[in-house]
């Protein structure tokens, strides 16, 4: 049963002309219970059956990613939104807190009174390229299968 593996890959996540956006290089690797939704589902499916050693490059489409840019997750909002923030700048990010669960926006251009916020995920509509490597995979504990995530214990 595949969910009862917890995968630890490198990766090197690239765009389309194949500049790396992110690494794991030099840090710690990515951890994950396989089946468990911690990571994208096209990582997921990239390792599944495969073996500490194995070297994949791997081409994940929006759906099996971060999934389509939803435009109805782009709104403008009053500046005074923003009011206790001095120097207000496009690329900055925000928790927020509306809603039933808190959500992460970027402002992408302020126009006098107005500031577009974005909440969709930065790599929403992208396709990713990754070269990964699995470094270790073993099956889970008991205690993983229960919490769902190897890092949440």
């Amino acid at each position: 049963m595949q969910r009862s593996s917890v995968y630890t890959v490198h990766y090197r996540l690239k765009n389309k002309v194949g500049e790396i956006i992110d690494t794991s290089e030099g840090a710690e690797p990515l951890q994950f219970l396989w089946g468990a939704g911690n990571v994208i589902r096209g990582i997921e499916e990239a390792v599944k059956d495969r073996g500490v050693g194995d070297c994949l490059e791997v081409t994940i489409p929006p759906e099996m990613a971060y999934g389509e840019s939803n435009p109805e997750l782009v709104r403008k909002v009053p500046r005074s939104a923003f009011a206790d923030v001095e120097n207000l700048k496009p690329g900055m990010k925000f928790q927020t807190n509306s809603g039933e669960e808190a959500q992460i926006v970027q402002i992408v251009a302020i126009d006098g009174n107005l500031v577009k916020v974005d909440a969709n995920h930065p790599l929403a509509g992208f396709t990713l390229y990754f070269d990964l490597e699995i470094v270790d995979k073993r099956p889970a504990t008991d205690d993983e299968l229960a919490a769902g995530n190897p890092l949440a214990l």
